[in-house]
């Protein structure tokens, strides 16, 4: 079974305004957009770089140091320069809390 944990209040959340949280020291980019809530890996696969300090729109999360952009539904970038993927993790959301697992979606 997965474990989910809470990692914020619904109404925390701002729209297309990522939020990093930490779960057992993995940085997290918890995002609301669309109607929906994601989770990503918060560092970027390009650079060392925390992908919740940039933008999101179009339902992907952009890097802000080199701009290679993210889909925040399957985590695998869009453009140059990033070439890999970076992890995205199941999101539930029970009344006002928002719990992920860090258990990575395929």
């Amino acid at each position: 079974m997965t474990a989910f944990v809470r990692v914020c209040g619904l109404s925390e959340l701002e729209e297309d305004t990522p939020r990093r949280v930490e779960l057992d020291g993995t940085p997290v980019s918890v995002v609301q957009t669309e109607g929906e809530v994601f989770a990503i890996h918060d560092i970027c696969s390009h650079a060392n770089v925390s992908l919740s300090e940039g933008e999101v729109e179009d339902c992907q999360i952009e890097c802000w140091l080199h701009g290679s952009a993210f889909d925040l539904r399957t985590g695998k970038p869009s453009g140059l320069p990033a070439t890999r993927p970076v992890p995205v993790y199941p999101v539930k959301i029970e009344g006002d809390d928002v719990l992920v697992s860090l258990t990575q979606e395929s």
